[in-house]
């Protein structure tokens, strides 16, 4: 009976981990998208947020291009240790540099949803060895 109840447990777990990746990918990968698609805002964002004035064009294409490979190995579960750290980190420092935003809650709700997917993204790092389901890295 032990066995079959740690059976289930490990095969809702990988389907759970499975949906925290990909729900993690998507907003990733707008995010990446929006650097190709409207280069204009993600030089506003390094101004606003991170103090980074005079970011060309140019270097939003090659951070969205780096971007991209690494949403893309971070969703098909390659090389997970660094994959899934690089997606926390780069998460975790965009909510932090809005810390503002916090401040000033009942104008900047959306800023809230940072937070559980920033948990998502650790939850994710931590039990990276047992996403497995559709994970090309074992």
């Amino acid at each position: 009976m032990q066995s079959q109840q740690t059976t289930d447990i490990s095969n809702r777990l990988s389907w759970s981990l499975l949906a925290l990746r990909v729900s993690v990918f998507i907003v990733m990968f707008v995010w990446t998208l929006d650097k190709f698609v409207n280069p204009a805002h993600s030089m506003k964002i390094f101004q606003h947020f991170y103090s980074i004035g005079g970011v060309p064009e140019t270097a939003v294409y090659i951070l969205g291009a780096f971007q991209l490979a690494l949403v893309l190995a971070f969703v098909v579960g390659i090389a997970k240790r660094y994959t899934y750290g690089l997606i926390f980190l780069l998460h975790g420092g965009s909510t932090l540099s809005a810390f503002a935003q916090y401040f000033d809650a009942f104008n900047n709700l959306l800023f809230f949803a940072a937070w559980p997917m920033w948990a998502a993204c650790f939850a994710l790092y931590i039990l990276r060895d047992a996403d497995t389901r559709f994970a090309l890295g074992k």
